[in-house]
């Protein structure tokens, strides 16, 4: 069972842990009566998203022998505005996958089987919110400058 703790340390800052002790600051903006100082509730299922689907694409990646050397995810979600909760509607995910000679069509499989059948956060979101994805391959440079033929 997985467990995490909160607690409230003024305005809006909270101060979260996890049983290993690995920390997050979340805070409202200044609009909100908070100072800004970490991160908002709601952008964590951003960052939850992103950090599940890359971990699920890099090892999907290993898998298929991909010399893989980055990967990046830059994640757009869009809230509604007109009633509450202001939940996120729209997800668009785009993934940037560096290495050598990498099969773009590896990097679609991969994200493709993330997105459908192994992410716990996105599966969590299916029904509520509507997603979208890109992806570009980057040939990295090798040691020493240039890139591989």
């Amino acid at each position: 069972m997985d467990h995490v703790t909160v607690r409230w340390a003024g305005n809006r800052q909270f101060i979260g842990w996890d049983r290993a002790g690995h920390g997050v600051v979340m805070d409202a903006t200044p609009e909100f009566k908070g100072e800004g100082t970490g991160v908002r509730p709601i952008e964590l299922v951003l960052y939850g998203l992103a950090g599940c689907t890359a971990m699920d694409v890099v090892s999907i990646l290993e898998k298929k022998r991909q010399d893989v050397t980055g990967v990046t995810v830059e994640v757009q979600g869009t809230r509604r505005e007109d009633e509450y909760p202001k939940i996120y509607t729209d997800i668009h995910l785009e993934y940037v996958v560096t290495g050598h000679g990498v099969s773009a069509e590896a990097v679609r499989r991969a994200i493709e089987l993330s997105e459908e059948k192994y992410c716990s956060v996105g599966g969590m979101l299916v029904g509520t919110v509507t997603f979208s994805s890109s992806f570009r391959v980057e040939e990295a440079p090798v040691p020493g400058g240039g890139v591989r033929s």
